[in-house]
């Protein structure tokens, strides 16, 4: 079984720079991680090849720095990884990263099964990976909270529903969304991480696409723009009040009610 992993570089901390024009993060690479989401993606395919056998592979989208998540993949199990760069890609929503990811997927292999987190931390859409799955033509099932088995080319897998929870039987290939807490995500390998630290990593750009439309990609291939990113505003100014029950309750309602909170 021929498993793939999608994982992404996300800022390890919400003190990160906004680039004015594009409005987009500077994915600088420093002080970043990978979307902790993966992790458990990860190891979701790891605990397959480990039982089933086969191979596991990972791929990123991201800025040359982005090999670093690939690097820590090698140290948890992973085979091979494969990074897609290129500042034409910069910019782009989710249509746009998920046809990049499935162009940067047909040209790595061929895969059983490709596993995503359910979301990622700095942009929490939970988009990406149906949508790679709908540019893939293979089917798709979100929020997935155990994996059952895998017999006669199919995965039996557990979806969380709103009200229930539905078993699912999906034969090869097919992508999956997994929940956090599926498993317990191992520690890397010193060892491992020691043993993979020059092994090579598969990096694609605009050039080594099927589709080299540079118009599909980034900005330019994104329907949907941010206009405005910015951090929370902290407010810092505190007031103690003291009075009966009766008394601070009148208080609280008049302040709101003066800011506007409450009619």
């Amino acid at each position: 079984m021929d498993i793939l992993v999608c994982i992404k570089q996300v800022p390890g901390s919400n003190k990160v720079e906004v680039d004015p024009v594009t409005g987009v993060l500077k994915r600088n690479g420093a002080d970043a991680k990978m979307n902790p989401y993966d992790l458990f993606a990860l190891e979701t395919g790891l605990r397959l090849k480990e039982q089933y056998g086969g191979s596991l592979s990972v791929l990123t989208m991201g800025p040359p720095p982005a090999k670093s998540i690939i690097y820590e993949a090698f140290a948890m199990g992973a085979d091979k990884g494969c990074l897609i760069t290129d500042r034409k890609f910069g910019g782009a929503d989710v249509l746009a990263t998920s046809y990049t990811l499935s162009q940067g997927i047909k040209r790595f292999g061929k895969f059983d099964l490709i596993i995503c987190g359910l979301q990622t931390t700095d942009g929490d859409t939970a988009q990406v990976g149906p949508e790679v799955s709908e540019q893939l033509g293979i089917p798709c099932v979100c929020n997935v909270k155990a994996v059952k088995g895998v017999e006669d080319g199919a995965v039996m897998v557990d979806m969380e529903m709103s009200e229930d929870v539905e078993s699912l039987k999906v034969a090869f290939p097919c992508l999956l969304t997994v929940q956090k807490d599926i498993y317990e995500p191992r520690l890397p390998s010193y060892k491992k991480g020691k043993e993979t630290a020059n092994r090579e990593i598969v990096t694609y750009t605009l050039n080594d696409m099927e589709d080299k439309d540079e118009h599909h990609y980034g900005l330019n291939g994104s329907p949907t723009q941010v206009q405005r990113i910015f951090p929370p505003e902290i407010h810092k100014a505190r007031e103690t009040w003291e009075g009966t029950g009766e008394e601070l309750a009148r208080k609280i309602y008049q302040h709101l009610k003066s800011h506007k909170y409450i009619a």
